[in-house]
């Protein structure tokens, strides 16, 4: 089992769960983080330091696109390991908003470490 982050994280980045991942799973994108799936240990460290909620276990059903897209842009964006990257100002207007993923997702790289 791994933890992916969904479409809950975009435009939100919180960013609260990079710094408490033991091991520096998390990748940056412009407007989202994802998880490298054979970097995650399982710990669920991060779960609770979601605001968003976006963070889920892969075992839930219906989440072979999320799993695909953390697997494929943790292979493209930089790690991403501390908060100094700050959260975007609007990030609350977007807790919560449907369908994130068609209307915001960019696959540009974000700052990283």
């Amino acid at each position: 089992m791994t933890f992916v982050v969904t479409d809950a994280c975009i435009r939100c980045k919180y960013m609260d769960c990079v710094e408490i991942c033991p091991v520096e799973c998390f990748h940056e994108g412009e407007n989202m983080l994802v998880i490298n799936p054979n970097e995650c240990i399982d710990c669920a460290a991060c779960l609770p330091e979601c605001p968003a909620e976006a963070i889920v276990p892969d075992i839930e059903s219906g989440l072979e696109q999320w799993l695909e897209l953390n697997r494929t842009f943790s292979a493209q964006w930089p790690i991403v390991s501390n908060k100094a990257n700050q959260t975007p100002a609007d990030a609350d207007d977007h807790k919560g908003e449907a369908g994130k993923y068609e209307k915001y997702f960019s696959a540009l790289p974000g700052e990283g470490d």
